[in-house]
């Protein structure tokens, strides 16, 4: 074996196949689950570049971008409050996986073997088969789940928005895995599975030939993401599409793919996209009757009510005419210029802290955290142009100069320091001050354009 140090560097080759599942085995095998390196922190460089490529491909082939501004930062924001809570402890996926391992384990398969490498590939894909389709099929973990289905648009960054509690229910279908194979084997391959999923969320690749038979592709994996009705609990697959050809929920792309949730929530507000669900499922238990009925509106399908089969009827999920018009913002265009530029600052603010956060005391990556949710919740109110959005990034700002202050965090670039200390931050006053003048300017259409947006905006048969 490498040095373990070393072995927590990825190379750019290394970085461009992992995003493919083209890693060998003897590259990516490692004795301890501390060996193991973070594919999925390293990966973000990789996602940047191939959000990239895929935007001057569709410029290029389409004359347009492959999605909208305010989809896409909601998309990303998504994608970091997933994240947040590595900063403070092991995901519970690894977690519980180690305890089962170390305490009831009934054989160990050899960490350095390919045999185990391949077998542990093909049950951690089996596994996520299983539990994104109970991701579907049980309301309470389609709580979690119905954040990555909510963009109305259809690209890269779409992989990004995940749920920030769907690792509390997911880590229940690998578990069994933990009875025989290495925990350091397990932790590769989960990364591996889920980095895979990254590019597959795309439209600039069409049909991929016989590749289609085996591997989970674009063209499957935008199946799994329409709301049209062919389209409803297909294609689970991660990796390997052979289980829903197994299991009888493969459908082929046909019909143009209409994106997003059967009833749309309209909405870029990041905890709005992230909670919303739990909502709807905590009033309607307590407005149906019968302990059987409220057991079921947690644990049977998210189309389910008392008379209905578990999954709901099909008949119920709306129609799609192809001439649905995804919910957008209202938002000036300097206004989405003034998100995107906080976005990136708080993007490479997020990347800073995850690699440092090993020197950062507990209160400072707790303060940082908060700054980060502040941050996001703020663009989200700009996006959705809430009338809350001024005070709350006037809030923002604040925090900001008071955490710079007290050391907390730091400039980027070293020489803003003199401008934060003889002008106490002038620069993001004045910044402030023209997001103040635009938001006031175009605020006032909000109430009269605000989506009416009634019970069934959280009705069953979501996608």
């Amino acid at each position: 074996m490498k040095n373990p140090e070393a072995q927590q560097d990825v190379s750019v080759s290394q970085g461009i196949r992992v995003m493919f599942y083209m890693m060998k085995p003897n590259e990516t095998s490692f004795r301890t689950l501390e060996e193991v390196p973070d594919y999925v922190k390293k990966a973000t460089p990789f996602f940047i570049s191939l959000m990239l490529l895929e935007l001057a491909v569709s410029w290029i082939r389409k004359g347009k971008p492959p999605g909208r501004v305010d989809d896409s930062l909601t998309s990303m924001s998504a994608g970091i409050l997933s994240r947040l809570p590595r900063l403070f402890s092991r995901s519970i996926e690894l977690t519980s996986y180690v305890y089962i391992w170390e305490n009831y384990r009934l054989i160990g398969l050899p960490w350095d073997s390919p045999w185990t490498w391949y077998l542990t590939f093909l049950a951690v894909d089996f596994g996520y088969y299983w539990f994104h389709r109970m991701a579907h099929e049980v309301n309470i973990m389609w709580a979690g789940h119905q954040t990555h289905h909510s963009s109305e648009d259809y690209n890269l960054s779409t992989a990004l928005r995940q749920s920030v509690f769907q690792v509390y229910t997911s880590w229940i279908f690998y578990s069994p895995l933990a009875l025989f194979i290495p925990p350091s084997v397990y932790a590769v391959h989960l990364q591996f599975n889920l980095l895979y999923q990254f590019w597959i969320h795309t439209e600039v690749i069409g049909n991929l030939g016989p590749l289609e038979l085996i591997l989970n592709t674009p063209s499957h994996h935008r199946v799994h993401h329409g709301r049209n009705r062919y389209c409803i609990d297909k294609n689970y697959a991660g990796t390997l599409i052979i289980w829903d050809r197994i299991f009888g929920t493969f459908e082929a792309e046909s019909e143009k793919v209409v994106y997003g949730l059967t009833h749309p929530i309209n909405t870029f507000e990041p905890f709005k996209v992230q909670f919303h669900y739990l909502i709807y499922i905590w009033t309607t238990f307590w407005a149906t009757p019968g302990f059987f009925n409220k057991f079921s509106v947690i644990f049977k399908g998210p189309g389910w009510s008392p008379g209905k089969p578990r999954l709901g009827l099909s008949e119920e999920i709306p129609e799609v005419t192809g001439k649905e018009v995804p919910f957008s913002s209202l938002a000036s265009q300097l206004l989405k210029i003034y998100a995107v530029v906080q976005f990136a600052l708080l993007l490479a603010f997020y990347e800073d802290t995850f690699a440092d956060k090993a020197a950062l005391s507990q209160v400072t990556l707790l303060l940082r955290v908060c700054f980060i949710l502040l941050t996001l919740t703020s663009i989200g109110l700009l996006l959705d142009q809430r009338p809350k959005a001024a005070l709350v990034e006037t809030l923002r700002c604040l925090v900001f100069l008071t955490l710079w202050r007290f050391g907390h965090l730091k400039p980027f670039i070293p020489s803003l320091s003199l401008a934060f200390e003889g002008g106490s931050g002038n620069l993001l006053w004045l910044s402030n001050v023209s997001f103040l003048i635009g938001i006031r300017r175009t605020h006032r259409n909000y109430s009269s354009t605000k989506p009416k947006c009634h019970k069934l905006c959280y009705s069953s048969n979501v996608v």
